[in-house]
C-alpha cells in the first residue's frame, strides 16, 4: 500500500496543471458591486477615525494610546483602498483592450484609479477633512464608472 501511495504521488507531479481562470481569483467569487461596497465600509472608518484623531488631539497626553489605535486603524483602512484598487480594480477589471477600442473611457477609469490611490495615501498621512472629503468624492465616481447599474 505504501508504494501505491508513493506512485501515485510521483505521477501527480508529472501530470501537468492547468489553470483555466483568467485573472488572480477564480471567477464568481468577487463581485464589483461587493468590492465596491467595502471599499465604502473602508472609506467610512477612515472618515470617523479621521474624526476621532482630531478630537483625540485636543488632549494627546491623555489620549494616547486611543490615538495610536484610531491612527493605526486608519492607515489600515486606506492601505485596504489603494490595494483594492491597485490588485483588483487595476489588474483585473481595467482591461487593455478598452484603451483600443475607447480610450476616452479607459483613460478615464485610469486617472480615477490612480486619484484614489493617492487620496488614500493622503489620508494615511494626515486627518485632514479635505482628503476624506475629496476620497468620498472619489469614492462615488468610482461606483459610477466600475459599479454595476441595478
Amino acid at each position: 500500500m505504501k508504494k501505491f501511495i508513493l506512485a501515485l504521488c510521483a505521477l501527480s507531479f508529472l501530470a501537468p496543471a492547468t489553470a483555466s481562470a483568467h485573472c488572480q481569483v477564480p471567477c464568481g467569487i468577487y463581485a464589483d458591486d461587493n468590492v465596491i461596497a467595502k471599499m465604502h465600509t473602508d472609506f467610512e472608518t477612515i472618515e470617523k477615525a479621521s474624526a476621532q484623531i482630531i478630537e483625540l488631539s485636543k488632549d494627546p497626553a491623555k489620549n494616547a494610546h486611543q490615538l495610536t489605535r484610531w491612527i493605526m486603524n486608519k492607515e489600515t483602512h486606506a492601505q485596504a483602498l489603494q490595494d483594492t484598487v491597485t490588485n483588483y480594480f487595476l489588474a483585473q477589471r481595467l482591461k487593455l483592450a478598452e484603451a483600443e477600442s475607447n480610450k476616452d473611457s479607459y483613460l478615464k477609469k485610469l486617472t480615477l484609479c490612480h486619484k484614489v490611490i493617492v487620496t488614500a495615501m493622503k489620508c494615511k498621512q494626515s486627518a485632514a477633512a479635505a482628503n476624506v472629503k475629496t476620497l468620498h468624492d472619489l469614492l462615488h465616481d468610482f461606483e459610477h464608472l466600475f459599479g454595476t447599474k441595478k
